[in-house]
C-alpha cells in the first residue's frame, strides 16, 4: 500500500511518478480518472540543479496533483536495519519535491519495479521510465477507488 501523510488521495488529476537513482530517473505519467500509467522519458542525474530543472520542466508541462516516488525496499533487511543508501535517497529526493514544488508526495514498495521492467521486455535505454510506469501503475493499483 502506498504510504499516505494523513491526507485524502486527490480523485482528479495528473500523476507523475519516479523511479529515482543515482545517474538516472525514470519518469511515467497517469491521472486518477483512467488509473493509466505510461511511461514518459527518463532524466539525467547529474547535478542537483539540472535535475530540478528537468523536473521542475515536466512539472509546469504536466501540472500534476500528485507525484510518487518509487521507494527500493530490502526484502532481506529486518526490522532493527538500518535504512539503506539507496532508500535515504530516494526519501530525500520525494521531500525535495515536496518542499520545491509543494505537491504531496507518496512512496510506492519498489523493490521489483526494475527486474519487472527487464522481464516486459523494456529495453535497455528505456528501463528506468518503465520500471517508473510500474511503480505508478502500482500505486494506481493499491489507491482506494
Amino acid at each position: 500500500m502506498p504510504e499516505q501523510a494523513g491526507r485524502e488521495t486527490p480523485r482528479d488529476g495528473t500523476v507523475l511518478a519516479f523511479d529515482y537513482g543515482e545517474k538516472k530517473i525514470g519518469v511515467a505519467l497517469g491521472n486518477f480518472i483512467t488509473r493509466q500509467a505510461r511511461a514518459l522519458t527518463i532524466l539525467p542525474n547529474a547535478t542537483v540543479e539540472d535535475r530540478f530543472a528537468a523536473v521542475g520542466a515536466l512539472i509546469q508541462e504536466w501540472s500534476p496533483v500528485q507525484l510518487v516516488v518509487g521507494m527500493p525496499v530490502n526484502p532481506e533487511a529486518g526490522p532493527d536495519d538500518e535504512e539503506q543508501a539507496s532508500m535515504r535517497l530516494a526519501r530525500r529526493f520525494g521531500n525535495q519535491l515536496n518542499g520545491r514544488y509543494n505537491l504531496p508526495v507518496d512512496w510506492v514498495d519498489e523493490r521489483y519495479s526494475s527486474r519487472a521492467a527487464s522481464m516486459a521486455g523494456a529495453k535497455r535505454g528505456a528501463l528506468d521510465a518503465e520500471a517508473a510506469r510500474i511503480i505508478l501503475q502500482q500505486y494506481f493499483d493499491e489507491i482506494p477507488l
